[in-house]
């Protein structure tokens, strides 16, 4: 399954919480609630599984549920 990560426009940096980078299965998704100064690509091969976090487990995203209907955020 593919991984995407949020990348820092200025920074090219990766987002991270808690030194985990910030990944989603849906690119679409993630560029639907993440609009602005980020990027959402692919991530990179070489990020194990343990050193990310799924953004549907930031805290910040708990009311969220999943998958997103967009409805939601009218």
């Amino acid at each position: 399954m593919s991984r995407y990560a949020l990348q820092g426009a200025l920074s090219r940096d990766l987002l991270t919480w808690n030194g985990r980078v910030l990944v989603h299965h849906d690119r679409a998704e993630m560029e639907f609630l993440f609009a602005g100064d980020v990027r959402v690509i692919p991530c990179p091969r070489d990020i194990p599984p343990e050193q990310t976090l799924e953004i549907r487990f930031h805290p910040q995203l708990a009311s969220v549920t999943w998958p997103l209907d967009r409805k939601d955020f009218r």
